[in-house]
């Protein structure tokens, strides 16, 4: 038997979470504030986590560009 948070955990992961190989996230409309490239993970909540363990607040970011899947 799992714990409910266990099993919601799962399904979260694999429906909901992403991963991007090349993004670009900026803060601005303009796009002058970079605040990362690279490889990603959105998770479930909508918070973006970079390889390093970082995470980027969806409030922070303006929009991102997705360059490969």
């Amino acid at each position: 038997m799992i714990a409910p948070d266990d099993a919601f955990k799962e399904f979260a992961e694999e429906f909901f979470e992403k991963e991007y190989k090349d993004v670009v996230i900026y803060g601005d409309f303009d796009e002058d504030e970079v605040l990362h490239e690279g490889p990603i993970r959105i998770q479930a909540n909508g918070w973006i986590e970079l390889p390093a363990g970082r995470l980027i607040s969806p409030t922070a970011i303006h929009h991102l560009n997705i360059i490969e899947k």
